[in-house]
């Protein structure tokens, strides 16, 4: 009997431990993603309080995205070089420390430095993270069941960082946002401390070099193109301020891959991206963090400017989405491992369409009870299943000691996504001479390349089940 009991507790003690380092770990990448929308509702009141200009803003509002987006590869290459347990660890020291500066800065020079410092940490984190995750779950199975999890816990994170923003502006400061990620950052060097096997290091007979060349096209090729896509945002497409950045950029990334072709140790080798089922994934984790920023800020603008919502009611709006994003999410697993990953995002897709289809109808009287709060949650049920689909497509096939490489391009997709569905809202939008009417016609060409989107997976050959 105690031999038994033994046998048990020896079988279930790692398999808990793991579970628990898993949420933890999944907090954490929900977290960063959730430092993306934490100033966004109180940007005003932060430009108040430090009187900043319209340029200041806008440095504002990159200071985060611009160094987390475009150091992910190279943080993919620090993580497969020197071990994710380490880099994590590294990470969330330097994301902890620049939240708990940023929520105590006295200047708005301060608030900049350490929003991009929290970037840098979070670029060094998220691959990180997703190699701990491939040495929690060695066996391939459990680790797809993961995967489909981990798809949408970003998306979540998105979300609730929009929710919680509004709900804790109205009625303290904005500076409390940033407890959030503090928290985060001490639960993960916990779980780093305590929860991590020293076998999470990986060891490899022959390491990569670091590829100085590629990092700095790369790094500078997206930073630029992002910057260049959320400026136009504020100015025109002829202004040299949003042109020349979009410019500067795309030769910087052509560069980029030309580059990766002729070095010996890449830093994105060119045959990563040549699998379809994989590609195809990393398009659908790109579309899914577009449509998430599109319904969340198309929303917003609408019921604040056009409805007269305050914060907290727009806020208390999206919490239905949030409740299907959980729920969704928290039948992923299942839903991939009976059905597959294709036929998961595939079905996603669809939904998606149809909920932004839904949207297109968009006028000034519509009504949220019958029209927004059903195309919001057929919307987040049709997004988390894309999430989860293609969270296991883009990590399939990939060895383990090239998964920092995987967790950095597969974050580089999530995170310009939102920059360029934010983009793509605004310049839809400004089409139609009535701001409603634009946010209607957005919605409704965002269902049509969902529709594609959704051809395109099905026509992908290779993406089976992940098999209990």
């Amino acid at each position: 009997m105690s031999q038994s009991t033994a046998t048990t507790n020896a079988h279930v003690g790692p398999a808990s431990k793991s579970r628990v380092a898993f949420a933890v770990l999944a907090t954490v990448q929900a977290t960063l993603i959730f430092t993306i929308a934490l100033i966004m509702i109180p940007l005003p009141k932060i430009a108040a309080e430090f009187a900043l200009s319209e340029s200041q803003i806008l440095l504002l509002q990159v200071a985060y995205g611009l160094p987390f987006s475009g150091l992910l590869l190279f943080g993919g290459r620090l993580t497969d070089l020197l071990a994710a347990r380490r880099m994590f660890t590294l990470g969330l020291i330097l994301f902890g420390a620049a939240s708990l500066a940023a929520a105590l800065a006295p200047r708005f020079e301060v608030l900049i430095a350490m929003r991009f410092l929290q970037g840098v940490g979070g670029a060094i984190i998220a691959p990180a993270a997703l190699g701990l995750v491939r040495s929690l779950f060695p066996d391939v199975a459990a680790f797809g069941r993961a995967m489909a999890i981990w798809g949408g816990v970003s998306v979540l994170g998105a979300i609730l960082g929009f929710i919680s923003s509004g709900m804790i502006t109205s009625f303290i400061s904005w500076r409390w946002m940033f407890s959030v990620p503090i928290a985060a950052a001490l639960l993960g060097l916990a779980v780093s401390a305590f929860m991590l096997p020293a076998s999470a290091t990986a060891e490899k007979a022959k390491r990569p070099g670091l590829d100085p060349l590629g990092a700095l096209l790369g790094t500078a090729g997206i930073a630029l193109t992002s910057y260049g896509l959320i400026a136009s945002l504020g100015m025109s497409w002829n202004s040299r301020d949003v042109w020349g950045p979009l410019a500067a950029g795309s030769v910087l990334i052509l560069l980029f891959f030309v580059t990766e072709r002729n070095v010996r140790s890449p830093l994105l080798p060119p045959i990563f991206l040549k699998d379809a089922v994989r590609l195809v994934g990393l398009g659908g984790m790109l579309l899914a963090a577009a449509g998430s920023l599109l319904i969340e800020f198309g929303l917003l603008i609408y019921l604040q400017e056009n409805r007269g919502w305050t914060a907290f009611a727009t806020a208390a709006s999206f919490l239905p989405f949030a409740a299907a994003l959980i729920a969704t999410n928290f039948l992923a697993a299942s839903i991939v491992g009976k059905f597959g990953a294709k036929a998961t995002a595939v079905a996603g897709f669809l939904i998606g369409a149809c909920a932004f289809g839904w949207l297109a109808a968009l006028d000034r009287e519509t009504a949220y009870a019958s029209v927004l709060l059903p195309a919001q949650v057929l919307l987040a049920i049709g997004m988390s299943l894309i999430f989860s689909g293609a969270a296991v497509m883009s990590t399939e096939n990939v060895p383990p000691d090239q998964m920092g490489l995987a967790g950095g391009v597969m974050n580089t997709a999530m995170e310009l996504g939102p920059t360029v569905g934010f983009a793509f809202l605004m310049a839809v939008a400004a089409t139609r001479s009535d701001a409603v009417q634009g946010y209607a016609f957005a919605f409704g060409v965002a269902a049509a390349t969902y529709i594609v989107g959704g051809l395109l997976a099905l026509r992908v050959r290779r993406g089976g089940a992940c098999t209990s």
